[in-house]
């Protein structure tokens, strides 16, 4: 016969497992300070305009 299984501790095990990962979700996302956050953002837009800058123009007379 298999194991006998408490569902009320089945069901908690799962919510905590949830809430576990959405914390480390969260964590990645809000777990960055302002300082960390502004660099992000420049590097973000530095590369942008390098890629903005790096297109070649092509016109559709060719």
């Amino acid at each position: 016969m298999g194991d006998l299984v408490n569902l009320r501790q089945a069901r908690k095990r799962r919510e905590r497992e949830r809430e576990a990962s959405a914390a480390a979700e969260n964590r990645a996302v809000h777990g960055m300070t302002r300082a960390e956050r502004q660099k992000a953002e420049r590097e973000r837009e530095k590369a942008a305009r390098s890629l903005d800058s790096h297109k070649l123009d092509r016109s559709d007379d060719a």
